[in-house]
């Protein structure tokens, strides 16, 4: 009889090792899971608001949306590029608030759309500015010398009100942001000319100031610091140019929208990403939302009566 093999043949090992594997991905799952159901969960948790903007790639609106989170507000920033979309957008219920005019393009909406959208807050405001190569001050400016203003109607109202802010002119009625040369008055101290907005600059050798757009500024080689007079946003003339955040009339009141006026005001990172992505001329405004309306409401005033 032979002998008994006494070395004993390998077990097979396969399915211990395949219940082992399967274990593990099952734990590693698990631990994904788990990591990631914090974040899905405080994010349903948040309050989803959407937000239409144009220039959503300027870098202050990621600190804002940032800001917004640790406040449980979940923002969904929308981008146009064309400004006549986010009025509608909003007034359909497609957004739940915007936040790229100033209250005199809301009112122009306002009217022309029979419309109440609203403002709940104030941004900043972006001045325009008066120029000269002959004088350091308006205070220079001799009785009788030639200032020019753009003459497309926007930006002639408000040079208009620069100028009459500075004491170089009077204004019939005291001014209004559909002024025109028409309307300066006779007792005025300077004579106004009007001409394109790209010549503003080139004008200056043979005229005491100018005033200038921004967009052409740093493009004639001047400096925002250079300009002898610009809008002051404390100025009730400057008012109807402030930009805003707008909502239905039915949201005015409503805690987390007016939340997101707060915080774009109280994070340092967005309002001083404001002032960088427009070359240091916008100046951050909080004016309280009360007279925000009022100034609505006379600017839509106004506009009815030109039209």
């Amino acid at each position: 009889m032979s002998e008994p093999n006494l070395i004993e043949a390998p077990k097979r090992r396969g399915p211990l090792v395949a219940v082992v594997v399967v274990v593990v991905l099952a734990v590693i799952a698990a631990i994904v899971f788990l990591a990631t159901r914090g974040d899905d969960d405080a994010a349903a948790g948040a309050t989803k608001v959407k937000l239409g903007v144009v220039g959503a790639s300027d870098p202050y609106w990621e600190d804002f949306k940032k800001a917004a989170a640790d406040a449980d507000i979940d923002v969904d920033i929308q981008d146009f590029s064309d400004y006549t979309q986010p009025n509608p957008s909003v007034s359909e219920g497609e957004l739940d608030i915007n936040q790229f005019q100033h209250i005199i393009y809301l009112a122009e909406y306002n009217v022309a759309n029979d419309d109440d959208l609203t403002p709940i807050g104030a941004t900043a405001i972006y001045p325009l500015s008066l120029y000269s190569q002959k004088h350091d001050s308006v205070e220079d400016i001799k009785a009788g010398e030639t200032v020019v203003v753009p003459d497309d109607d926007s930006n002639q109202a408000r040079g208009l009100l620069v100028l009459q802010s500075a004491g170089l002119i009077e204004l019939k009625d005291g001014g209004s942001p559909y002024s025109s040369l028409d309307d300066v008055l006779p007792s005025s101290k300077v004579k106004v000319k009007a001409l394109q907005a790209d010549l503003t600059p080139t004008s200056l050798p043979d005229v005491a100031a100018a005033i200038i757009n921004n967009d052409y500024v740093t493009k004639a080689g001047l400096d925002v610091d250079d300009a002898i007079a610009t809008d002051d946003a404390s100025d009730p003339a400057a008012a109807p140019y402030i930009n805003i955040f707008a909502v239905r009339n039915e949201d005015k009141d409503d805690p987390t929208l007016k939340k997101l006026v707060q915080i774009y005001h109280d994070t340092k990172a967005v309002t001083d990403g404001v002032k960088e992505v427009s070359g240091g001329t916008a100046v951050v405004v909080d004016t309280p939302v009360e007279d925000l309306r009022k100034t609505l409401a006379d600017v839509e005033a106004d506009v009815r009566a030109k039209g």
